[in-house]
């Protein structure tokens, strides 16, 4: 499975899963720079919010705040995306 997420004249974007049970993604990127085409490739992994709140916990942070997007939208069981706010315990 693969999905588009940038069509532009100087970049390609798109995404591929290849471990869905490990949650594993590659990210693909061809960029046209100084008139030649420039390909990269990296892997990531989904977490799930759970999962990155627990992680945090186990190092000494608190989840601060938790929005959908860069705009601050709410965070809801229907979001594609998340950008979380974490502070250090004292």
């Amino acid at each position: 499975m693969a999905r588009v997420f940038t069509l532009d004249p100087d970049h390609i974007g798109f995404e591929t899963f290849d471990d869905l049970a490990g949650q594993i993604a590659w990210s693909h990127h061809w960029i046209q720079a100084d008139g030649r085409l420039v390909r990269h490739s990296a892997p990531y992994r989904y977490v799930w919010p759970s999962e990155l709140d627990l992680m945090a916990k186990i190092t000494g942070f608190r989840l601060r705040e938790r929005w959908a997007d860069w705009d601050r939208t709410p965070f809801t069981s229907d979001s594609r995306s998340q950008v979380a706010v974490f502070e250090k315990l004292p």
